[in-house]
């Protein structure tokens, strides 16, 4: 396989909602504000080359995702199984309310997130099964193309840990800015992480 027919998937986290900055996992969800807007605008706009848009069908993703499949005239396809991890009893809750509130459990997530979930949250082995899944999809589906994904910061801490075998204890080690884009390359070469948290100001 040579680069020219080679498989390009670019993650691209939604823009900062409405609220700012809380914990939103499937559970919870807000538009896109402007300042989000801005943030996803700015990042597509110093990239061409898309064939195709798929989107998580939250409200944070799917609206922009309608818009810049209009504006570029590509196809979209929206996958449920892109919504982000649902956080349980931390939906809606700042990083602040949890350090105040529920200091013990909140320390105790960021040491182990693996064993150590919120009440009523989705489990990570769960999570990351159904994200592989999607990207081993989207690899078999849009073979040769180059596709840009409107998802989350937990989507692609996922698809981090499915190409390069991340460990979950390593995931909020990670940085994944609103706006930020992560991409991967299928090649003769094999299965790569590219770039990781790309914006145009970095």
């Amino acid at each position: 396989m040579s680069q020219d027919n080679a498989t390009l998937l670019d993650f691209l986290r939604h823009g900062e909602p409405v609220g700012g900055s809380r914990y939103r996992g499937n559970g919870v969800d807000d538009p896109l504000s402007d300042l989000g807007w801005r943030q996803v605008r700015d990042t597509t706009s110093a990239i061409r080359g898309w064939q195709q848009i798929v989107s998580s069908p939250m409200q944070r993703c799917l609206p922009f995702a309608h818009w810049l499949a209009e504006q570029r005239g590509l196809p979209l396809a929206v996958i449920d199984d892109l919504k982000e991890v649902g956080f349980g009893v931390w939906e809606g809750q700042t990083r602040q309310q949890l350090r105040q509130e529920r200091a013990e459990e909140y320390r105790a997530f960021y040491q182990d997130p693996l064993n150590n979930r919120p009440s009523g949250a989705e489990s990570l082995e769960d999570f990351c099964s159904r994200i592989s899944g999607v990207f081993d999809q989207l690899i078999e589906t849009y073979n040769g193309q180059h596709v840009l994904v409107v998802a989350h910061a937990g989507v692609i801490r996922a698809s981090l840990r499915h190409v390069t075998g991340l460990p979950a204890a390593e995931w909020y080690h990670t940085a994944v800015d609103n706006g930020g884009l992560t991409r991967f390359m299928l090649d003769k070469d094999g299965l790569r992480l590219v770039t990781h948290n790309w914006r145009p100001s970095l």
